[in-house]
């Protein structure tokens, strides 16, 4: 069985905390260690490949899509677009069922920081917002792998 690929993206500075509990917390779980492969960008040793190729092509070849998001938009690089927010476009196009996370400020209410780029992007957001919490993550996770496996590898 091809293991279950789960690309996670936000802005690294912002997220580096919650990006290593949750690949830690998903690598520490028994089941997901054998049918999981996690992609994070900053444990891709350096190549002689472009970053954005890297990334995109990780998109593409994902799974699941989990997409973490607070106050930070990034550089923006293509076409006024920011990395974080190519790839959550990027899984949208190719229909990767994804899961996003906003980061809850200020008990609750979400600080849009009042930035152009970042109001732009949450408007492509769902519309609820929760605490970034890996353990409630992993959990959705393992309801999607469990869909997989009883659809034989295939959600579509």
């Amino acid at each position: 069985m091809r293991p279950v690929r789960i690309f996670i993206n936000s802005v690294q500075k912002e997220f580096a905390q919650e990006r290593s509990a949750l690949r830690d917390y998903l690598w520490g779980d028994p089941l997901f260690r054998w049918f999981c492969d996690v992609f994070l960008f900053e444990d891709v040793p350096a190549q002689d490949r472009r970053a954005d190729k890297l990334y995109l092509d990780e998109v593409e070849q994902c799974d699941i899509y989990i997409g973490l998001f607070g106050c930070d938009y990034g550089s923006e690089y293509v076409e006024g677009m920011s990395p974080t927010e190519h790839e959550f476009d990027l899984a949208g196009e190719l229909s990767k069922p994804h899961f996003i996370f906003v980061k809850s400020l200020l008990d609750g209410m979400l600080d849009f920081c009042f930035d152009d780029e970042m109001l732009r992007l949450y408007k492509k957001l769902c519309r609820y917002y929760f605490k970034i919490d890996p353990e409630v993550t992993v959990s959705y996770v393992y309801e999607y792998c469990e869909m997989w496996d009883e659809k034989g590898g295939s959600i579509k």
